[in-house]
């Protein structure tokens, strides 16, 4: 008896101690090994590597005067403000920042319009609306970039209504108008939704005080509601930022090397076995990325302190009868919604189009059959459709295996609250914080080529590697979802159970994740479905013909054009991809999943 009570006293603890040797083993060890490659020459502490990557014009543009030679700063924009603000080069790393401040001005654009229909109005659909917000962060981003190029490219659909006019063609192809554009579809619902939640907690009260005072309909909103909006706008465009900084498999598929960033030339270096180099690239964009997380948190605390409960602002119904067409502002909505179609339904329409049309727009199923016929091919590394399909659901089942005990782990800590919580949570949700890239390259170079631990050298296949990263990658989902479902819970609840004798764990175990039991099936849902379209560490860890998965099968399609001069075969894979997808967001949709970031 005495011995049961020590191990359920025990395995809370013990549970926690496993997450983090499993986070030190799967992420923090990598990611350590890929930052240490940076600082490190045979075998010796060094700054050099990173130096040269500052002080390289190519990298840093400008900026790299200020690492080669800082004191001829003062002087040099002296000389360039005399000699007419000439126009100077920003580098990789300046444009990665440049296209990522696009995005995120394009995507606030795109997303406060729908925040305020969603907080202000009415209308039938608004809820599934709101929920469809969720949508892009379960699609494929290489799946999404392939509708892009169906939707904007020269044989695209909206070439071909354009033809049908008369007009065109438009060419969008590997320009950084179609890169910001693919970014605003993944990041305007993220704005969309944080704000929408926003202006939803404003309360009238405040409002009416406001109004009462003599202020205007327009001093209430910049003195009341636009204060209440400014943290989350901010947040979103902080996060937009972090998230289109990072963006690897939009930038590879719609502007590939012409139009690289970072991710792209990381990805790039170690295609050509350049390890050391993309290893200090990755630590330079780690630190940005990990600065910008910080600042993101810091705002996020700040929503969380300023929010409060109170009455929101009554909605107004959308459609009002015949007097919606004379309304200027509803109609304003709905041809923001017609953008929103473009732009949202657009796309993935066209995947689906594309995939049975010909240049044409003749019906074909010729790349379904090319699909078939590469899966009865017998030639030595043929990309097949089946394998793909099976490796990607074996390495989703090995996710959840490893993601949501973890997930859960971390959000029983990030819930119990007292010294040290806090800091505990932010390390174990590092993750969220690196790109996958960085964790791909980091597991290639330790568990792929193998490392030596205590006289033995420890290898693991890339099938191994691959659900490590992934499960890296998706646990922090599940915590999102399990932690607030925790900690809504009554207390009493809890009291009550340790106050009958039972244990931290039996409490747990028999009250609270019963309570909480959508919660975690939805945070696995997530977990598979990121597991499903993860593609930045899976292509580097997927060398080999029988590790790949769907999104890299896709990524391999994309620059076959055997069967013409459009995207077929990449089209066809993609609509199976999105079958797949589609079936895991069915079941979070059906097991009520939420993600707030």
């Amino acid at each position: 008896m005495r011995t049961a009570r020590w191990v359920e006293r025990a395995a809370l603890p013990a549970g926690f101690l496993a997450t983090l040797v499993t986070l030190l083993g799967v992420f923090y060890y990598p990611v350590g090994t890929v930052l240490s490659e940076s600082v490190r020459e045979a075998g010796r502490f060094t700054l050099d590597p990173l130096l040269a990557v500052l002080t390289d014009p190519f990298y840093t543009g400008v900026a790299h005067h200020l690492f080669a030679d800082p004191l001829g700063v003062p002087a040099g924009l002296l000389e360039w403000i005399t000699a007419g603000f000439s126009p100077i080069a920003f580098g990789l790393f300046g444009f990665t920042a440049y296209q990522a401040a696009l995005s995120t001005a394009a995507s606030v654009l795109l997303g406060l319009p729908g925040a305020y229909v969603l907080a202000r109005y009415e209308f039938r659909g608004r809820r599934t609306l709101r929920s469809l917000t969720i949508v892009p962060f379960v699609l494929p981003s290489i799946m999404v970039a392939v509708g892009f190029l169906a939707m904007f490219g020269r044989t695209g659909l909206l070439n071909d209504l354009l033809s049908v006019a008369g007009l065109g063609p438009v060419e969008l192809t590997f320009t950084l108008q179609l890169i910001v554009l693919a970014h605003a579809f993944y990041n305007a619902p993220l704005v969309t939704r944080l704000v929408a939640t926003a202006w939803e907690s404003v309360d009238r009260r405040q409002v009416e005080t406001a109004r009462a005072m003599g202020a205007s309909r327009l001093g209430a909103f910049r003195d009341v509601v636009l204060p209440a909006l400014l943290p989350a706008l901010l947040t979103a465009s902080l996060l937009t930022f972090v998230f289109t900084f990072m963006s690897f498999p939009i930038v590879l598929a719609l502007g590939g090397l012409d139009l690289a960033t970072v991710e792209v030339w990381i990805y790039a270096r170690v295609q050509a076995l350049d390890l050391s180099e993309a290893a200090t690239l990755a630590t330079l964009e780690t630190v940005l990325s990990l600065a910008l997380t910080y600042l993101y948190l810091r705002y996020e605390a700040r929503q969380r302190s300023a929010s409060g409960a109170g009455q929101p602002l009554p909605r107004k119904s959308l459609a009002i009868g015949w007097d919606t067409l004379r309304s200027p502002v509803r109609l304003a909505i709905a041809g923001y919604g017609v953008v929103v179609a473009v732009v949202f339904v657009g796309p993935l329409l066209s995947l689906l189009i594309e995939s049975v049309t010909t240049p044409d727009g003749t019906f074909t199923t010729a790349y379904y059959e090319f699909l078939l016929a590469r899966q009865t091919s017998t030639a030595v590394g043929t990309t097949k459709p089946l394998p793909a399909i099976v490796n990607s659901l074996v390495y989703g089942a090995g996710t959840l295996l490893l993601a949501v005990p973890m997930g859960v782990v971390v959000a029983v800590v990030a819930t119990r609250g007292g010294r040290g919580s806090r800091l505990a949570e932010a390390l174990l949700t590092a993750p969220l914080a690196v790109s996958g890239i960085v964790v791909g390259l980091g597991l290639l170079q330790t568990f792929v080529f193998g490392t030596v631990l205590f006289g033995y050298r420890i290898t693991a296949a890339g099938p191994v590697a691959i659900v490590f990263a992934h499960a890296a990658a998706a646990y922090p989902f599940v915590t999102r979802n399990v932690a607030p479902a925790l900690g809504g819970l009554d207390s009493r609840f809890r009291d009550a159970a340790r106050s009958l004798g039972a244990s931290r764990l039996r409490a747990l175990v028999e009250i609270e994740l019963p309570l909480v039991a959508t919660a975690v099936l939805a945070g696995a849902a997530f977990a598979f479905a990121i597991s499903i379209g993860e593609f930045d560490s899976t292509v580097l860890l997927a060398e080999g013909v029988d590790s790949y998965t769907m999104p890299v099968a896709l990524e391999r399609y994309v620059g076959n054009r055997s069967l013409g001069p459009n995207l077929g075969p990449a089209t066809a894979m993609g609509t199976v991809l999105l079958f797949i997808t589609s079936l895991s967001f069915v079941a979070i949709d059906r097991l009520g999943g939420r993600w707030e970031p």
